[in-house]
């Protein structure tokens, strides 16, 4: 009998896409920089589709042996008990309806989990807390966040402060880092599960964990845009496939 160990699956969520060619196509995918830092840290990516039942969601979960929920668009604001708010854009509500569900059911089974920008507001939301439907327009003394459209998706746009005990620090292996900037929305009000780990100059939560739980990370930016320019940022992915690894016994 020997103990070997296979590399972990990492079931992330997708997003709908509508193709340009003629006539439109509409699509199910996931941004190449997720999955690339995932085989870099060691796991193999599984993308899960939407449009899933619970039931069917919840066995997937149970194959898997980690979870990434990645960024995307907004989150239907109904999910948080939100206003509404001209600047929400992109919103899905099957998407909202898998990821929370998603959320959820990793963080009941204790399966180790990373949520990224999107990801990480949908943890909040799954979990109970609140949003700014934008932060910079909403949260008072604000700074600007958004930086999608002018300027390249690993550009540092500022910050972030550490908790020097949190996960987070351990795997990043400090308590300062640049980071970058890719969202107008944020946590607002923080889920009573979670802790704050991270925080931007003006106060904005950049990083949460669940408390009581062995791996489930949250950051408000985009490590997987900076793992080449900025190689401390690949140690999420290398923690959520630590997490994920599971010893396999075969007998020969």
């Amino acid at each position: 009998m020997t103990l070997t160990r296979r590399k972990p699956l990492i079931g992330c969520t997708t997003y709908r896409k509508i193709s340009h060619q003629t006539p439109p196509i509409n699509l199910l995918g996931l941004m190449p920089a997720y999955l690339e830092a995932i085989v870099a840290a060691g796991g193999v990516p599984v993308m899960i589709p939407l449009g899933l039942a619970d039931n069917d969601l919840r066995e997937i979960i149970q194959q898997m042996d980690g979870i990434l929920l990645p960024g995307g668009g907004d989150i239907q604001p109904a999910a948080y008990h939100g206003n509404g708010h001209p600047t929400v854009i992109d919103v899905d509500e099957d998407r909202d309806r898998v990821e929370i569900t998603v959320a959820r059911t990793a963080v009941a089974q204790q399966k180790p989990l990373l949520a990224i920008c999107r990801g990480m507001q949908v943890l909040n939301v799954a979990l109970g807390g609140s949003l700014w439907e934008d932060v910079e327009l909403l949260m008072p003394q604000a700074m600007h966040h958004e930086y999608v459209n002018s300027h390249p998706r690993n550009h540092l746009a500022h910050n972030v402060t550490i908790e020097p005990d949190s996960l987070l620090a351990r795997q990043l292996e400090r308590t300062e880092t640049a980071v970058n900037s890719l969202h107008h929305q944020g946590v607002r009000q923080l889920a009573d599960a979670l802790r704050a780990t991270a925080v931007a100059p003006d106060g904005l939560i950049e990083g949460v964990e669940v408390i009581e739980h062995p791996y489930a990370v949250g950051v408000q930016w985009h490590p997987e845009n900076l793992i080449h320019n900025v190689p401390h940022m690949l140690g999420l992915f290398q923690g959520l496939v630590e997490a994920a690894s599971q010893p396999v016994i075969s007998f020969q």
